[in-house]
């Protein structure tokens, strides 16, 4: 099936490349392609909206595979033609997550790849500069009362005079991964200070019984649109309070998180599927499952909540296995799909749930999952000149659309449910040595975390730019607390922390205590550092 897979990429790829590049998308019925960045009227949280850059989503792909020949070759077309000062509406969410998001995935992953990295990465690079330059075109949409961000930006003059204040919960929340990577990788605190703010403004606005709506007015904190639920517009707020939990080893975010799902659990869960509720109320608005929900499992399988997890993977099984895939909506009482609402269009979702519980639990009906889509995909789906989403399920007639997110997220979850060995999988016995701002970094050595469009970031590669700077502002309190001064000293950047003799570091709540990375061997208190 791996092989398959990497075939049914390349197809898809190949098809792209030879029928609709450079255009934003492929139109895989007709083999032609179409621009979709600047003709769509963007709608921040329930379309397709920003196609553009499309060679860079499935970047990190080809590494996957370990092709590096190709992973050099578009990463080097990247730098030397992506120019963000263009005078586009741009979906601040899909910029991030897509753009800002492939871009720092691409760099962590680039020295892996065989690309020749400046000294000092994973701390500077070409890649990473046009991270940071993509996503300072989206810092003026936070330039809020709220510190809530506007849901669309133009890349060269900012937030339009006329811009709608009213966006959705996950376009507030959805920024914590990228931003703190950016700010943490670059030593500037900009990206993770606005990241933080939204969040928190975003936290204050929770309703009575624990609850967030799906629409707010970033201006006023009011919500629009008043249904509760964990799918669209809403889904990967849920998801990186709980992955920058992780990341960033961030206590706050992930009791925000353990707050909601109590909420969620209480006013939302039924029978194990997870319904819509009005906010405040708890009363039930809309009795349906939605495909974006279909993630939630393989979300509670990062914090052990694996029994309530595979009861409800279950239930969104029984769904593709009724019609060959996920319909966009799925009515719960009827037990079949919405009018309006019967599109499938190659969605990863249920596939990404399934390679996280495969590595949590084992269980081959995860690969039987993955079979299940292998086949499907490819007999309803595959045509010449690509694969085309699916306009009605129950029929199966197809779109002339091959959405981005099929080349980024959905081969990309399929490949590494087969792929246990993929470095992507290492649980800590593989690493390499990057060489950071102070000294030695290890790099490589598991648990990445990936961003809502399945990039992969590196969570070492943070502390290693980082760990000089958090050391200096230890010292700084350290020395705050010994002395009277109002004004702290000034430090030397050379100097190092020394713990007073006997005391330890108290070790995060998400985390093993462990020796920091540049500590080799101590014996009898003597630390060698030569290589001795």
């Amino acid at each position: 099936y791996l092989e398959k897979i990497k075939s049914m990429f390349y197809h898809a790829y190949n098809s792209y490349l030879d029928h609709a590049y450079p255009y934003d998308e492929l139109r895989p019925l007709t083999c032609d392609g179409q621009d979709t960045w600047g003709s769509l009227s963007f709608n921040t949280c329930d379309n397709e909206l920003l196609n553009g850059l499309p060679i860079l989503l499935p970047l990190c792909f080809f590494q996957i595979l370990g092709n590096h020949t190709e992973f050099q070759r578009v990463a080097t077309l990247l730098q030397d033609t992506v120019d963000f000062d263009i005078d586009v509406n741009a979906s601040v969410f899909e910029t991030n997550i897509r753009v800002v998001g492939g871009l720092l995935s691409a760099h962590l992953l680039s020295k892996r790849a065989g690309m020749e990295v400046e000294p000092g990465w994973p701390c500077s690079g070409p890649l990473l500069r046009m991270a940071e330059d993509a996503a300072r075109k989206l810092l003026p949409a936070f330039q809020t009362p709220t510190g809530m961000p506007y849901g669309t930006v133009n890349l060269l003059r900012g937030v339009n005079p006329t811009e709608t204040p009213v966006t959705c919960t996950a376009g507030v929340g959805t920024f914590i991964l990228e931003f703190s990577a950016l700010s943490r990788l670059t030593g500037d605190p900009v990206f993770e200070d606005v990241a933080r703010k939204a969040l928190r403004s975003l936290w204050k606005t929770r309703s009575e019984i624990g609850l967030v709506g799906n629409h707010i007015d970033v201006l006023s904190k009011k919500w629009v649109a008043q249904d509760a639920g964990i799918g669209a517009g809403v889904d990967s707020y849920f998801e990186y309070l709980v992955k920058g939990s992780i990341m960033l080893q961030d206590e706050e975010l992930l009791s925000m998180f353990l707050e909601y799902d109590k909420a969620i659990k209480n006013y939302t869960k039924f029978d194990d599927w997870y319904l819509w509720v009005q906010m405040h109320k708890g009363t039930v608005s809309m009795p349906v499952f939605q495909s974006l929900e279909a993630f939630w499992p393989g979300l509670q399988s990062l914090i052990g909540e694996l029994d309530s997890a595979l009861r409800t993977f279950h239930n969104y099984y029984t769904v593709w296995r009724q019609f060959g895939g996920l319909p966009e909506f799925y009515s719960i009482p009827q037990g079949y799909t919405v009018d309006k609402r019967e599109g499938y269009p190659l969605r990863p979702e249920l596939i990404e749930s399934a390679m996280y519980l495969y590595k949590a639990t084992g269980d081959h009906t995860f690969l039987q999952l993955g079979r299940d889509a292998v086949e499907s995909i490819e007999k309803i789906t595959r045509v010449p000149c690509g694969y085309a989403s699916v306009k009605d399920i129950r029929d199966h007639k197809l779109d002339n659309r091959m959405e981005s997110f099929f080349l980024a997220e959905t081969i990309k979850y399929l490949y590494l449910l087969f792929d246990p060995d993929n470095f992507l999988h290492n649980s800590g016995l593989d690493f390499e040595l990057g060489t950071g701002p102070s000294e030695d970094c290890v790099l490589g050595a598991g648990g990445y975390i990936f961003n809502t469009e399945a990039h992969p970031l590196d969570p070492a590669a943070l502390h290693c730019c980082s760990r000089k700077q958090e050391e200096r502002r230890e010292l700084q309190d350290i020395l705050l607390n010994l002395s009277d001064e109002t004004e702290p000293p000034i430090m030397d950047p050379s100097e190092s922390i020394a713990l007073k003799p006997g005391s330890r570091r108290k070790a995060p709540l998400l985390s093993c205590p462990m020796q920091p990375f540049s500590a080799r061997l101590a014996v009898m208190g003597q630390v060698f550092t030569d290589g001795t």
